[in-house]
């Protein structure tokens, strides 16, 4: 049963001429799912399965629409020419037949596209260099302005004549759009330029204009907005509320608010960043406009979502992340079964693989870490299986759990054995840490799988061989996890030391200066947990940085928070002795004495085998997690998915 709290939810809405059957829909995420231009099949499964999944408006991502538009991605769809209609109007057709009304994002990238990729230098308002390429654009003349204001009238055409409901011009994060809006980048003294937002917006106005121009007032027209640049002498939230007036009365029947340019330097999507951190942006344009404002960001939970809507904050709300994780999520909603929603932790997996493609050769298309099924959703990976199995899982983590997830869903006959009093198993040390709590969703979802698929859960369970042979599983599934590394330095076995996992999982209590050995994921998460309670704390590394082993969209946040919190890192150290009340190292050629009341030790992990040797060979065996290899939450769940669909 939903609560009556959550209905405002599915209240329909009109928008212009589109009607919308509820408040969800899904924000426009860059997959690189697309061929050279093209629309594939893939990319027409994976939006139609989340318009399936019961958002009422799926926003296609961006598509360009000019020859020097192109930002860069691989997989980036095109709409500079005609051919491209037949492949949208067959995604537009699918997810029309899945309940979703759909619109194509429009783009250009201005000074975000790069030479190599485009064959040509690229171009923007003003001859500006760029912080997010290192490169340098020329200056568009007036009339190359005019003919790509005329290239998104052509690209609003061709979205009419491939079927779908509406655009939405991508005017944020720092492409184009945004570049002409900002007094950053818009330099110019013709028509597009001037001293104040309204001069700065005629851009966006014109491109506006001529679209209603070419296909009227049938095809939906929304604004994706920075409402708030966060860049020192960028647009302002009052800038773009003037901005925001002259779209509405230009044409532009929706607008979307967001924020920031892409080397802005704001926390925007990592799990710090507390949820719906950016609705007041929504507010304020709501505050100057008649028409329905759309928010996003770091918005996962129905409960905050309907929060927004009851209070006025927003008329619509746009999923990214939260529909990668969970395409299902408005209909788990709306059934009340809320309790079952694959809830984004904002781990910044997705944003990570992306950028992977832009700066090195990258993975095919973006991953969630939780979700496998992203990117396959037209290989109907989890089809029940012809005969059932009996199927044994040993370790209740991550890797452990989606595993009997999986194989139960597939048809299989699953029990799992877990050592400890819980579930969870290294999610439960994660979640501990300041600004970790997302992780604590992820081991909700999963232990709330084992329930909802009948699986048989022992607790306190230590297994043997002998037990394991005695059950007789057709199949056993070893997800036992690591062990902390104790590294061999003199001393390490004194009563100050303590291990870092030990620290975060009991009620170890240390001194006032603490010094951490090892500056991982780990030990950077323990120096934070430390300096959040008032300890002085030092981290020591044989490494030229630390934090490495943490993903691209999240460290560089991290690391300010380190400074932040004055915790003191030295690096490229030799560990000489531990004493006492101290640790000995050996730093440029030379040997320095830190003064320490407590040593925590993060000499990272190695993983726990002995199980899985001892069963080798005595029957049907699979690894997946920490006990193959220590790494992260993505590897354990996509082991454990592969390992039960391949029973």
């Amino acid at each position: 049963m939903r609560p009556k709290e959550l209905d405002c939810l599915f209240e329909p809405i009109t928008i212009g001429k589109m009607e919308l059957k509820n408040r969800i829909i899904m924000a426009p995420m860059g997959t690189g799912y697309g061929g050279d231009g093209y629309v594939t099949e893939r990319v027409t499964d994976y939006l139609a399965a989340r318009a399936k999944g019961g958002a009422s408006l799926i926003t296609v991502e961006v598509a360009y629409v000019h020859r020097l538009g192109k930002a860069g991605l691989g997989g980036e769809l095109a709409i500079v020419d005609d051919k491209y209609i037949p492949g949208l109007n067959i995604l537009s057709d699918a997810i029309h037949e899945a309940g979703a009304k759909v619109v194509l994002q429009l783009n250009h990238a201005g000074r975000y596209a790069r030479e190599k990729n485009l064959g040509a230098q690229p171009v923007a308002p003003s001859a500006i260099a760029s912080n997010y390429t290192g490169e340098t654009p020329r200056e568009l003349s007036t009339e190359e302005v005019e003919e790509i204001v005329e290239a998104f009238g052509e690209g609003a055409r061709r979205a009419r004549d491939a079927g779908f409901d509406g655009v939405e011009l991508m005017g944020s994060t720092g492409y184009l759009i945004s570049q002409f809006c900002s007094p950053i980048t818009n330099k110019r003294t013709d028509k597009y330029g001037g001293d104040g937002p309204a001069d700065r917006a005629t851009f966006v106005k014109e491109i506006i204009e001529r679209i209603r121009d070419k296909v009227g007032y049938d095809l939906g027209l929304c604004v994706k907005m920075s409402v708030d640049e966060y860049l020192p002498g960028g647009s302002t939230i009052e800038d773009s509320k003037v901005m925001a007036k002259i779209f509405a009365e230009a044409g532009a029947d929706r607008l979307h608010a967001w924020a920031g340019w892409h080397e802005s330097p704001k926390p925007m999507l990592p799990m710090s960043v507390p949820r719906a951190a950016f609705v007041h942006l929504a507010q304020a344009l709501k505050e100057v406009t008649d028409v329905p404002v759309t928010t996003v960001g770091r918005i996962n939970d129905p409960y905050v979502a309907a929060s927004l809507l009851r209070e006025g904050k927003a008329d619509l709300i746009a999923l990214g992340r939260g529909l990668l994780a969970d395409p299902e999520f408005a209909n788990k909603t709306y059934e009340g079964r809320m309790d079952e929603i694959r809830t984004c932790i904002a781990c910044c997996v997705c944003f990570d693989t992306m950028m992977s493609q832009i700066h090195r050769s990258g993975p095919e298309g973006v991953i969630c870490a939780l979700n496998p099924e992203l990117g396959r959703e037209g290989e109907n990976l989890l089809s029940p299986v012809d005969q059932g199995k009996k199927v044994l899982v040993v370790g209740g983590g991550p890797g452990g759990m989606e595993a009997a997830r999986v194989a139960s869903i597939k048809g299989h006959n699953v029990t799992l054995w877990e050592k400890s009093d819980k579930l969870g198993g290294a999610l439960n040390v994660a979640v501990i840490p300041p600004l970790k709590d997302e992780i604590g969703c992820l081991t909700k979802y999963l232990v709330r799988q084992m329930e909802v698929n009948n699986i048989s859960v022992e607790l306190n369970k230590d297994t043997t061989v002998e037990e394991v042979l005695k059950e007789n599983p057709d199949c056993v599934i070893v997800a036992s996890g690591a062990k902390e590394n104790i590294p061999e330095i003199p001393g390490i076995d004194k009563a100050n030391v303590v291990m870092a996992i030990d620290l975060l999982a009991g009620e170890i209590e240390t001194g006032n200066d603490v010094v951490l050995i090892g500056g991982g994921l780990i030990g950077v998460d323990v120096a934070e947990y430390l300096s959040e309670r008032g300890k002085n704390v030092t981290i020591l590394t044989r490494q030229p940085r630390i934090g490495a082993d943490i993903g691209i969209s999240t460290r560089w946040v991290t690391m300010m928070r380190i400074r932040e919190r004055k915790i003191k890192v030295i690096k490229k150290v030799s560990y000489k002795e531990i004493k006492k009340d101290s640790v000995i190292i050996e730093k440029d050629g030379e040997e320095i004495s830190i003064h320490a009341d407590t040593i925590v030790v993060s000499g990272g992990l190695l993983p726990d085998r002995e199980l899985a040797e001892e069963l080798r060979g005595k029957i049907s065996l699979k690894e997946v997690g920490d006990c193959v290899e220590p790494r992260k939450i993505y590897d354990a769940i996509y082991e454990g998915f592969e390992a039960a669909l391949n029973i």
